[in-house]
């Protein structure tokens, strides 16, 4: 990584591929490796609180959220620093920097060995579904990364939740592993309203996508689809059924949600179809995946 080369590792969330952030060829490698628009940030990845204030600046607000929720599936958007040293590719030319500290012990060894802020999407193709297992970054990225670090499958399994701080009302830009919920009960009210340019990942229309179609809300079958069920009863007729969670768990059906979308996306399947989630908690961060992989580019 200190030479510039990318490195796949594992967070909680998913595996991230991962660039050193002060490297503007590394940067731009890891825009190469996934195809990513050149408009969409990158989330800079710091062991925690003392290195990320090198970067960004944190007022006591930001500060109180960290001491709660870092490290931890949170990253937070802020002013960066005149002289962070920043790629400013990393931040596709804004005057802000997403920039989290993950609660993996893997990508925390590494950050602390690296001794540098690493830029780190996730570590697939950009709008494909997100890996969380070592085996996923293969398929998706093969040579284009030099090495993954396998930490087996991922905990959180969907991304980690983007809170810009950067002006006077907290924003919430993308819902993950940490809910709306906890953060109004930190911070008070939070802009959800949706924002046409991205200042963070996962913020394009269609995103997250899977090859074969994706219908939501489904309590139908169409012939040859495959089924993601979530409760402990599912509609008749699929070819395929896999449970997101048989209990209703939103934390076990966030947890499997990529890996299953993963296993059914391709024949003999005709499409995946989705039961009903609940729109609370973590079912708000698996339904804005879940909607943005059903969105076809135009």
């Amino acid at each position: 990584m200190r030479a510039g080369r990318l490195v796949a590792f594992p967070t909680e969330t998913v595996y991230g591929l991962g660039g050193d952030a002060t490297n503007e060829r590394a940067v731009a490698e890891i825009f190469a490796a996934k195809g990513r628009p050149r408009f969409n940030p990158l989330i800079v990845h710091v062991p925690g609180l003392a290195e990320a204030e090198a970067l960004a600046i944190f007022d006591d607000r930001a500060r109180d959220v960290v001491a709660r929720l870092w490290p931890g599936p949170l990253t937070l958007v802020l002013q960066r620093r005149g002289d962070c040293g920043l790629s400013l590719l990393a931040s596709a030319g804004l005057d802000t920097v997403a920039i989290r500290a993950p609660a993996h012990e893997v990508a925390q060894a590494l950050l602390r060995e690296t001794g540098r802020p690493l830029a780190a999407p996730s570590a697939n193709r950009s709008g494909r579904v997100s890996p969380t297992e070592a085996a996923h970054v293969f398929e998706e990225l093969g040579e284009r990364v030099s090495l993954i670090l396998d930490g087996g499958r991922t905990q959180v399994g969907l991304e980690s939740t983007v809170l810009d701080i950067s002006g006077e009302t907290p924003a919430l830009l993308r819902p993950g592993g940490v809910t709306l919920e906890q953060l109004t009960r930190l911070l008070g009210p939070v802009d959800v309203s949706a924002n046409d340019s991205p200042k963070s990942p996962g913020m394009l229309a269609s995103h997250y996508a899977p090859l074969l179609p994706l219908r939501l809300e489904v309590v139908r079958a169409s012939p040859g689809e495959a089924l993601l069920a979530f409760g402990p009863e599912a509609p008749s007729g699929f070819a395929e059924v896999m449970w997101l969670s048989r209990t209703g768990d939103l934390s076990e059906a966030a947890a499997n949600l990529f890996g299953m979308l993963r296993r059914l996306d391709g024949p003999p399947f005709t499409g995946i179809a989705v039961m009903p989630i609940p729109e609370h908690d973590l079912g708000r961060a698996i339904n804005d995946r879940l909607r943005r992989a059903a969105a076809r580019p135009l």
